[in-house]
């Protein structure tokens, strides 16, 4: 047998660790080679790592409702809910509690199996524990996973999310950590792990990924996905964002990463995090049906549902239905 002919390459096999084997321990230079191989080779083993614990044929589907928009005092290069740029999106209180049950109706009645809510807040202030906890209970009580996105927590409101009911708590490490000084100034990436250990402490799933087309080098990809392989636990979840460029923000003009490239890091997650749900997360407006194809193929299996992820625009719910039906494609049960 040739090369031509091998099953996955003796460069990608000697990348793989045993099926059903989770490793912590990658390298960088594991991760870059895992970047470097051809297309093909990377595609195929993504898969192959994909079907071991996966149903290739299903997605999971969630929704995202921004219940505090805009005004944080984040200086995120990439976000235009912070009060250091000048956007379109305009300060709003937290909601109450009724409209968002409201929402997760709606969205459990459109297919959703999960409810995720944002608050655009620097950190949770103990004021809002409350609202939020009632927030939490209420989804539940539908019978939704709930997930929640509000910034920094301190130990005791981790455990008080917990308490509560709350399933996922979301908290990005958004880059490698050599590049995040270039997007954000006003928290530094050890407090993002600090939230985590909180979240993790806590006994809360964990929903945290990054971003990708901010101007970074392939070799920040390669640190991003380092960072987030090599955490004692992978995230439960981890969403793969492309940047939504949004005219105000620092990062609105940026060149746009290739299409294949965006592919390619979503399949070095899947490879390096096996058991992790791997997200296509905010972006997805500005990519193609056959783009979005091949995210599927190198592994990932779970997108927002709904037309506005916080304050960008997401595919319209039936064009998502459509596709996956396309595709031969079912939402998870």
């Amino acid at each position: 047998m040739d090369d031509r002919t091998r099953p996955v390459s003796e460069a990608a096999g000697a990348l793989l660790p045993p099926a059903g084997l989770v490793r912590h321990d990658w390298t960088r230079e594991e991760i870059r080679a895992l970047f470097d191989l051809p297309f093909p080779e990377l595609m195929f083993t993504a898969q192959r790592v994909h079907r071991e614990r996966f149903d290739p044929r299903e997605v999971q589907i969630s929704t995202l409702l921004s219940v505090k928009t805009g005004g944080c005092s984040e200086d995120c290069g990439y976000c235009p809910q912070s009060a250091h740029h000048e956007t379109t999106v305009q300060l709003e209180k937290l909601m109450p509690v009724e409209t968002v049950l409201a929402a997760a109706r709606d969205a459990k009645a459109a297919g959703a199996g999960r409810f995720c809510m944002g608050a655009a807040w620097r950190e949770l202030k103990d004021r809002d524990l409350d609202m939020v906890c009632a927030m939490v209970e209420g989804v539940r009580s539908l019978g939704l996973e709930t997930c929640m996105t509000l910034g920094m927590l301190t130990q005791k409101q981790a455990h008080r999310l917990k308490d509560s009911g709350l399933d996922y708590y979301n908290h990005n490490l958004d880059t490698s950590p050599e590049f995040y000084g270039n997007i954000i100034t006003t928290r530094t990436y050890q407090d993002r792990l600090d939230t985590l250990a909180h979240v993790r402490d806590a006994g809360i799933n964990v929903c945290c990924g990054g971003i990708v087309g901010m101007g970074e080098s392939r070799e920040d990809r390669v640190g991003m996905v380092h960072a987030l392989a090599t955490l004692a636990d992978h995230p439960e979840s981890v969403p793969i964002n492309l940047l939504v460029q949004v005219e105000g923000t620092p990062l609105a003009g940026v060149a746009p990463i290739d299409g294949l490239e965006f592919v390619r890091t979503i399949a070095v997650a899947r490879i390096t995090m096996p058991a992790s749900m791997v997200r296509l997360s905010a972006g997805r407006e500005e990519m193609s049906e056959e783009m979005q194809a091949l995210c599927f193929l190198a592994g990932a299996n779970s997108i927002f549902y709904g037309q506005k992820l916080l304050t960008t625009p997401n595919p319209e719910p039936d064009r998502d239905m459509q596709l996956l039906h396309k595709l031969g494609m079912q939402p998870m049960r």
